[in-house]
C-alpha cells in the first residue's frame, strides 16, 4: 500500500496537467478570435467589379447645321476691308441697320448703337450696312463714334439696300430667328433697346 503523500502528488500532478491542457485550448480560441477580427474589411466583402457600375447615357450625336434663311442669303465687304457672310448669323435674330455719313438722325443713333451692340454681340448681332456716301465718310462717320468692333458693310452700289426695299435713312430691319423680318423702319434709341433686349430672352 503507497504512502498516502505519494498518492496526494500523483493526484496534484495529473490536476497541473489538466489546468496546461485547458489554458493551451483557451489561448487557442482566443488567437483565433483576433485573428479574425484583425482581417480587413475589403478583404470580407469583395469590391463591386465594373460590370455592376450603372451604364453611361448615350454619347450626344454632332449638331445639326442651322438652315440658313433667305433673308440671310447675301454677302458683301465691310468697310473695314473683310468678306461678310449673313449665313454665319443664321438661327439667331438680327438687326440691320441701314445709315449714311451725312445723316444726322443717324448720327443720334449711332450712341445708342455703340453703347448697346456689345452686350449683344453674340444674342442679337446688329450689323451696320453703310450706303448714299463716299467710303472716307463712312469709315470716318464709323471712327467717330466708335462703331468699329461691330461689322459695317460698305453698300455704296445701294445692292442691300435695295434687296430690302430701303429707301431712307436711318432704317432698322430686324430679322427673327427663323429669319423672317419682324421689323422695318425707323427707331429710336428706346425702341431699339427694348426690342433688342425682348429678341435676346
Amino acid at each position: 500500500m503507497r504512502p498516502v503523500r505519494q498518492t496526494r502528488r500523483a493526484i496534484g500532478a495529473v490536476a497541473v496537467l489538466l489546468a496546461a491542457a485547458l489554458a493551451a485550448g483557451g489561448c487557442g480560441a482566443a488567437d483565433s478570435v483576433e485573428e479574425a477580427a484583425a482581417v480587413p474589411e475589403s478583404a470580407a466583402a469583395p469590391a463591386p467589379t465594373s460590370a455592376s457600375a450603372e451604364p453611361a447615357g448615350p454619347t450626344p450625336g454632332p449638331t445639326a447645321p442651322v438652315p440658313v434663311p433667305d433673308t440671310l442669303k447675301f454677302t458683301g465687304q465691310t468697310l473695314a476691308g473683310t468678306d461678310f457672310d449673313a449665313a454665319a448669323l443664321a438661327g439667331r435674330p438680327v438687326v440691320l441697320w441701314f445709315w449714311a455719313p451725312w445723316c444726322a438722325t443717324c448720327a443720334s443713333q449711332a450712341w445708342t448703337i455703340a453703347e448697346i451692340e456689345p452686350g449683344f454681340r453674340d444674342t442679337v448681332p446688329i450689323v451696320g450696312v453703310a450706303g448714299l456716301g463716299e467710303r472716307k465718310a463712312m469709315t470716318d462717320f464709323v471712327t467717330e463714334f466708335e462703331l468699329g468692333p461691330m461689322p459695317q458693310i460698305d453698300d455704296r452700289q445701294g445692292t442691300l439696300w435695295k434687296r430690302f426695299g430701303v429707301v431712307e435713312q436711318s432704317t432698322f430691319v430686324i430679322i427673327d430667328r427663323e429669319g423672317k423680318v419682324a421689323h422695318k423702319g425707323w427707331l429710336d434709341g428706346e425702341d431699339l433697346t427694348r426690342r433688342v433686349t425682348a429678341l435676346a430672352a
